[in-house]
Order: C-alpha cells, then sequence, then structure tokens
C-alpha cells in the first residue's frame, strides 16, 4: 500500500464522518493481508511527517492543551480529515481555523482527537486474520522537533503572533 491508496481509503471511509477510522479498518480489512500490513507502516510515515511543533501548537490550542499521547490523537483526527485538510495542516497550521469541525470546537469548548484512527491496519489486520499486527511490519521515527517553536504554549501573545487566525477563533470563544 503506498500513500495515494490509502488517502483513497481514508476518503472512501469518509462517506459517514462519525465513523471514519473504523470503516477505513473496515474497508482495509477486504484487502490482501500483505497490504493491510504496509498500511500500518504508511499510516506512521504519515503521522511522523506530521510530528511538528507548528501542528502541535495549534492542537494544543485546539484542544486547551496538549500532551504527547493527545498529539498523537489530534493527528488520528487530522488524518481522517483527508489528504487536503492533513496537507494544508502541515504547510499552514493556522488554516485549520478555517475548519467547520474546529470552528464548533471553539464555539462548543469541544476537543478534536481520535485515538481510533491510529489502530486503522492494526483494527484491520486483526479483523481479516484474527491474529495482530505482526511486530515487524512497520516502525515509527518521528524527526526532532523545530526549536525555534520550542516556547510555552501558555505563551498567549506568542501563540498569537505565530498562529493569528486560531487565536483570534479562540479568544472569541
Amino acid at each position: 500500500m503506498d500513500k495515494q491508496t490509502f488517502w483513497q481509503l481514508i476518503e472512501t471511509a469518509r462517506e459517514d464522518e462519525d465513523v471514519v477510522a473504523r470503516r477505513a479498518a473496515e474497508l482495509l480489512a477486504a484487502r490482501p493481508q500483505e497490504e493491510i500490513a504496509a498500511a500500518q507502516q504508511v499510516l506512521w510515515d504519515l503521522l511522523a511527517e506530521s510530528y511538528r511543533s507548528p501542528l502541535w501548537a495549534a492542537a494544543y490550542m485546539i484542544n486547551g492543551g496538549c500532551s504527547d499521547d493527545g498529539f498523537d490523537y489530534f493527528r488520528g483526527w487530522l488524518l481522517t480529515q483527508g489528504r487536503a485538510v492533513f496537507d494544508a495542516a502541515l504547510a499552514d497550521p493556522d488554516s485549520l481555523a478555517e475548519h467547520p469541525a474546529v470552528r464548533e470546537a471553539a464555539a462548543e469548548g469541544l476537543e478534536l482527537w481520535d485515538e481510533e484512527a491510529l489502530s486503522i491496519a492494526w483494527s484491520a489486520y486483526e479483523s481479516a486474520t484474527g491474529h495482530e499486527l505482526p511486530a515487524d511490519s512497520f516502525t515509527i521515527s518521528y524527526p526532532p522537533l523545530d526549536p525555534s517553536w520550542d516556547f510555552d504554549f501558555d505563551d498567549a501573545a506568542e501563540l498569537s503572533s505565530r498562529l493569528p487566525r486560531l487565536s483570534a477563533l479562540f479568544d472569541e470563544a
């Protein structure tokens, strides 16, 4: 499985926005066992690609805080939003201020996360084979975080200067 095929899987699963991860796992489970296992590496490669300080700052603002695990779960949610939203958020995390779910989160005090998205391939493999995904089917390697974003995310002035649209949205709420 390659990234393009993975993103097509997510787009098809997005037909039911309430259960994207579950639907993606169901669709993936119908594919060959090797392709299911390969999807886990694609998923973790995308998570590594999105392991960026500016996006973490955006997640921190959106969710009112964001631990290591919380950032994983936020990026899981971001994956379920599809490739266009994912790519736009990586290019400019402040663009998330225009996303309807982020606007709703600001208005309603909701958190955006999807832990289940992190185990799409794991769930599909288990469903298809009755066995756990082989541990050697993927590796996880995160890049170092950008040191220019190494500041206290509770510093509202700093966040506002770096993520002005998200700051304005969450200041209004």
